[in-house]
């Protein structure tokens, strides 16, 4: 007997027939379907909610990935050894071997100019000639009686011999004859002096003497430079006296000649520390076969100090000063070759030439360095790398002009 007969029977006392076993079935069958609708509808709304997650997800990272910071664009260079010459650098300036504004001892009116401004003369060489007819005529009348006085004395020396006449009138002739010559050396020096001549070799500056202009005493006629070799002379500080000596090698540059570099040698340190300034002055000959330095010019200085050192080196523009210590950014790969990275490093520096700095320690040879752009970067930051612009790197750099 069924389920349903026996509730029958327990309901009405009787057996439940097909017809009523069927009418008691049907709000089951219902229920189950009810159920089974609720079931697929929570199922759907289930299914929908999650992938309204994953769309929105997915959405999430495509607006992350698309907002996403740029790469920063950087310069870079590799850290490497160079060989390293410690100096001690100045500025100096430029004095001639020897230079002198020529003047006129004597006054008088110009004759003849025998240079050109900018000639160069040698030792002896006349220069200027004063209208000196006066004073020539004068020394001609002054040897004439010198003559006469040497006439006289050794006639009274030939009476003298024979005790014709008295000693005293020798030493007056002696005398007489010693005067007019003095007399006469004297003019022959004034007239000397008329010819203004190159006391040593050099090169002429510019002058404005013509002739018939009247010069006095004193009155500038033009300035003679001797240029090869030149001196220069430049001061450094007193810490400094015990790595600089005579004969250490000197090289200068000049901005009126860029890439191009003087060599000299110590030549005199002096004695004395100036006490306001603590410093002392130190002179170097500077070899100038082509004239290129003249006195006065201001020039930059390096004094070869001690032996060649080795030092890693970088850029001067890859460092980033800072209270806390100096630091640079060196290029890292994340992910590949093709996705860079940088890493900020604390260093420690040496001394520095020119545009560039030594590394003692934070480097190794063959890191790859920023050495631009680094003021838009952190530790982390992707980059790319573009060299086609780079910072200097030159032991020896000189003033650039743009066209």
């Amino acid at each position: 007997m069924s389920v349903e007969s026996v509730e029958e029977l327990t309901r009405t006392g009787k057996p439940a027939g097909p017809i009523e076993r069927r009418e008691a079935a049907a709000p089951r069958s219902r229920m189950r379907r009810r159920f089974i609708v609720v079931l697929l509808a929570a199922g759907a709304l289930l299914g929908l909610l999650v992938g309204f997650n994953l769309f929105k997800s997915y959405m999430i990272r495509k607006a992350l990935t698309q907002n996403a910071a740029p790469l920063e664009t950087v310069s870079a260079a590799p850290a490497e050894y160079s060989d390293w010459q410690p100096t001690l650098d100045a500025v100096g300036s430029l004095r001639a071997l020897r230079g002198v504004d020529i003047t006129t001892e004597v006054a008088g009116l110009v004759r003849s100019v025998r240079f050109r401004s900018g000639d160069e003369v040698v030792a002896g060489q006349v220069l200027v000639e004063l209208n000196s007819d006066a004073d020539r005529a004068q020394l001609n009348a002054l040897e004439a009686a010198a003559d006469l006085a040497a006439v006289v004395y050794e006639r009274d020396r030939a009476q003298y011999a024979v005790q014709a006449i008295a000693k005293a009138q020798i030493d007056a002739d002696e005398a007489d004859l010693k005067s007019k010559r003095a007399q006469a050396a004297a003019q022959a020096a004034i007239v000397a002096k008329k010819t203004l001549r190159a006391p040593f070799a050099g090169r002429l500056g510019i002058t404005t003497i013509n002739p018939g202009q009247y010069l006095n005493p004193g009155d500038k006629v033009v300035t003679l430079q001797t240029l090869d070799p030149i001196y220069v002379d430049f001061r450094l500080p007193q810490e400094e006296l015990a790595r600089v000596s005579k004969g250490e090698t000197v090289s200068l540059a000049s901005d009126a000649y860029p890439g191009e570099r003087f060599t000299g040698r110590v030549t005199a340190i002096d004695p004395r520390v100036d006490a306001s300034s603590r410093n002392f002055a130190v002179e170097a000959l500077i070899d100038n076969p082509r004239h290129h330095l003249f006195p006065g010019m201001f020039v930059r200085v390096s004094v070869a100090s001690g032996g060649v050192r080795r030092y890693l080196t970088l850029p001067q523009t890859a460092v980033s000063y800072n209270p806390y210590g100096a630091t640079i950014f060196l290029v890292k790969n994340a992910g590949g070759a093709s996705h860079l990275t940088v890493e900020q490093r604390f260093v420690t520096l040496g001394p520095k030439r020119g545009d560039q700095v030594a590394i003692l320690r934070g480097v190794d040879p063959g890191d790859l360095v920023v050495t631009s752009g680094q003021m838009k970067l952190k530790n982390g930051t992707s980059i790319v790398i573009d060299n086609r612009v780079v910072p200097t790197n030159d032991a020896h750099p000189t003033p650039q002009e743009e066209d």
